[in-house]
């Protein structure tokens, strides 16, 4: 597939007013609260992975971002390697599905050529509207610490894609992550931090933590578990959950879903408890890029 044909697809998907048609290399946009993830083969997902199930986790790790603004999705910047005509094809398919049912309009971007032993690296830039949400850097001494759904699905589903057989509802959850957007609207107006758990609940609330200046404990025996994920420290440390992350008042009335699992006190680091007793921390305590 050459540049221009990928790019007269493009312009058969969702389009946001200022992609001017993809016609330009530049696009319009202001006030508005970007972001930017990029996927490498082989380190967020697998060669094996379907390109179509690529092109929904790319889209939806970077709106999972927006979603703990508060924000309302504007639309999407792709750079994207052309390689494999019907790699290239397959992801262009599951890019319109993401787009569509995402309500993300593409915006524009840029294509490149890759060479065909290099692996794919694929980014996005998405932004929102009327983020309303505070920084991670808010939460407040008494705090009790929330996560939306269940914890360490994607963990699991990695090991499934890697095995070839499992729970299929656990393989979804690694290949195609749901961004919080809904919630993270509902929750902005009265949450003091809140962020999306990408490289693990625990290394996430470590980083909330020290951002805002304080301590916080975690209750291993809170941390709210899948049917067929059983090690809650297991869990809290494998990362690309996309669930929401968020500091607010213990008494607080929640609009949607969500489980306490901590709490924030004056001091510094991260504690871990299970069922009442001290719980040493791992030797890791989630993704970090550039360790080896």
């Amino acid at each position: 597939m050459t540049e221009a044909d990928f790019l007269a697809r493009l312009r058969t998907l969702p389009l946001h007013p200022g992609a001017r048609g993809l016609t330009d290399d530049t696009a319009t946009l202001a006030g508005l609260t970007g972001t930017t993830d990029t996927l490498v083969e082989g380190v967020h997902f697998l060669p094996t992975d379907p390109a179509g199930d690529v092109a929904w986790k790319l889209v939806a790790t970077n709106l999972s971002d927006l979603a703990a603004k508060g924000a309302r999705v504007e639309g999407v910047l792709l750079n994207y390697p052309l390689r494999d005509d019907a790699w290239d094809a397959a992801f262009l398919d599951g890019l319109g599905v993401a787009l569509a049912t995402l309500a993300c309009p593409l915006i524009g971007g840029d294509t490149v050529s890759l060479p065909a032993s290099a692996p794919r690296v694929l980014t996005v830039t998405a932004f929102g509207r009327d983020a309303v949400a505070p920084p991670r850097s808010g939460a407040r001494a008494g705090d009790a610490l929330y996560v939306t759904g269940t914890i360490g699905d994607a963990g699991t589903g990695l090991a499934i894609a890697r095995a070839g057989q499992g729970d299929a509802m656990l393989l979804a959850r690694y290949r195609r992550p749901v961004p919080r957007l809904a919630e993270g609207r509902a929750l902005a107006p009265l949450v003091h931090a809140m962020m999306d758990v990408s490289d693990g609940l625990l290394i996430d609330a470590a980083r909330m933590a020290a951002a805002s200046a304080l301590g916080v404990t975690i209750d291993l025996s809170a941390v709210p578990l899948a049917p067929g994920v059983t090690d809650p420290l297991v869990a809290a440390t494998a990362g690309d959950d996309y669930e929401l992350l968020f500091a607010a008042t213990p008494d607080a009335t929640l609009p949607v879903p969500a489980t306490r699992v901590g709490t924030f006190a004056p001091g510094t680091g991260l504690t871990l408890t299970h069922e009442g007793h001290s719980v040493p921390l791992p030797a890791t305590l989630g993704y970090q890029h550039g360790l080896r």
